[in-house]
């Protein structure tokens, strides 16, 4: 989690980001028919505020935004946000921010590709199983999937990680996506080399060779009517080691709380899930795997 005191740190990251933001956008503003730009207009809270706001929601312990905004924001942040709005006002704001938030997370967050990767999927539930038909808030988007734990309604987060524990990249799918078709995107992986190791969803012999030109080993256990193959000792342990990634997705769901059923709309769903993931890109302790002390059992055994 992350501590009140780097608020002004945090802020500051996000307002360079924004100002760089509007300056390349200010680039590309549509014309009225008059011949005349838009109005831009300026608002009490300002598109940086806002998403270090959320940023700080989602690093916290409150697992509700309206308590959160009204009962500690509004009330103990008064010196870091003295302009601040109504709470319905800051959702139209939230809304507002998720397209300079997905590319700060794209551009800023991400980690960086050590040559050890891990990927998985986890499902962002949008609904009990039982109400999949009245929900109305994501009718046409979620969809009715399957996971280990059984059958769900919602979407499916895709995640690569590195050894560090840092998100590589992410793709938001619709819950009856297979596992592997991500990864037949070059898009969804162009900044992974090296050694990728998944589950055994990810068991394909074209998806293999399609990975392996591109410098990718992707690398999974077998399944009970499949013939054994030959496999370094250290890629071995490694695979062993691929609950880190479940630790990652368990941090994002209770900790950055990218996944709860009270949406009232698909764009505050968003926000939601890129706020969450910005914000454990801030976490100073992750998940981690010591490669070296992983080397050396190689070599003892």
């Amino acid at each position: 989690m992350l501590n009140i005191d780097k608020i002004t740190e945090i802020y500051c990251i996000v307002d360079d980001f924004c100002k760089e933001f509007e300056k390349v956008k200010a680039g590309h503003i549509l014309l009225e028919d008059n011949g005349k730009k838009r109005r831009n207009r300026s608002f009490n809270l300002s598109d940086s505020e806002v998403i270090t706001i959320l940023i700080f929601f989602h690093a916290g312990q409150f697992r509700n935004l309206k308590h959160y905004y009204t009962k500690y924001v509004q009330i103990h942040l008064k010196k870091e946000f003295p302009q601040t709005v109504s709470y319905n006002r800051f959702v139209e704001l939230q809304q507002k921010v998720s397209m300079p938030m997905a590319i700060f997370l794209k551009t800023c967050c991400l980690g960086t590709c050590t040559g050890v990767s891990f990927i998985d999927s986890t499902p962002l539930r949008a609904c009990h199983i039982r109400r999949e038909h009245s929900n109305k808030v994501f009718k046409g988007l979620a969809t009715k999937g399957q996971c280990s734990i059984g059958w769900f309604f919602g979407f499916k987060l895709h995640l690569i990680i590195n050894d560090r524990g840092e998100i590589l990249d992410f793709m938001l799918t619709q819950g009856n996506v297979d596992d592997r078709k991500p990864l037949k995107y070059e898009s969804f992986h162009d900044k992974i080399f090296g050694k990728l190791f998944g589950d055994k969803g990810y068991i394909s012999k074209t998806l293999f060779e399609q990975l392996f030109i591109n410098g990718i080993h992707l690398i999974t256990k077998l399944r009970k009517n499949m013939k054994n193959s030959l496999m370094h000792i250290q890629d071995k342990i490694i695979l062993k080691k691929r609950a880190l990634i479940e630790t990652v997705n368990d941090e994002l769901k209770n900790i950055c709380q990218v996944e709860h059923t009270r949406h009232r709309s698909f764009e505050n769903f968003l926000t939601n899930l890129l706020s969450g993931l910005i914000a454990y890109s801030f976490f100073p302790k992750k998940p981690s795997l010591n490669i070296e002390i992983i080397d050396n059992k190689a070599l003892m055994k």
